[in-house]
């Protein structure tokens, strides 16, 4: 039955991922891949969407992958597959932090989580930047350079990087988002 093997996936996604939504990038990818609920094309521009809509991005691919396979049903025992565990541990670890975070092995577990979730993080970026900006997908694939995406992207540091230089504080991420858009209305048409 779909809805309880959407419940039960993200359910497992949520339980085992650390590092929050980012971190979950690679797996939910190979999740919905491999069970084919997306194909990766797919899978990139929902990821594209999820970035630029409101609220966690792993409730938004939660709540979409759902949607896409069991209706709002779907959606809505995705979404709560995924949000569960985090409820569940963020309560107990509520109840029990002050006393948690003065033993040695709490820190030193958390201490070897950290570089684990920059690298989960790390390898969903260079992933996406490969297949979106150079079409790389695996190395039987070849090559299909997006010269668009690149200066899009381009641009979009470049205005990052300004802003930053300029004004001494990020510049939002909204108005990247926007102009990035905007800059991919003007270069793939409508």
């Amino acid at each position: 039955m779909i809805y309880l093997k959407l419940f039960y996936t993200f359910f497992k996604i949520g339980l085992f991922t650390f590092g929050g939504g980012y971190a979950m990038i690679p797996i939910v990818r190979d999740t919905v891949v491999n069970n084919a609920w997306l194909t990766d094309s797919e899978f990139l521009n929902f990821l594209a969407v999820c970035e630029s809509t409101p609220g966690p991005i792993a409730i938004n691919m939660a709540t979409f992958v759902g949607s896409s396979q069991g209706g709002l049903l779907g959606a809505v025992l995705s979404t709560l597959g995924v949000v569960l565990p985090s409820f569940i541990i963020i309560l107990i670890i509520a109840a029990l932090i002050s006393n948690l975070l003065k033993y040695a092995g709490v820190n030193a577990f958390l201490g070897g989580i950290r570089p684990c979730v920059v690298g989960l993080i790390i390898s969903a970026a260079l992933t996406l930047g490969a297949k979106t900006l150079f079409g790389f997908s695996g190395l039987q694939g070849g090559f299909s350079v997006n010269i668009r995406g690149i200066i899009i992207f381009a641009i979009i540091a470049a205005i990052a990087f300004i802003y930053k230089k300029i004004r001494g504080k990020k510049i939002s991420p909204i108005l990247l988002i926007v102009l990035s858009a905007g800059m991919g209305i003007l270069a793939y048409g409508l």
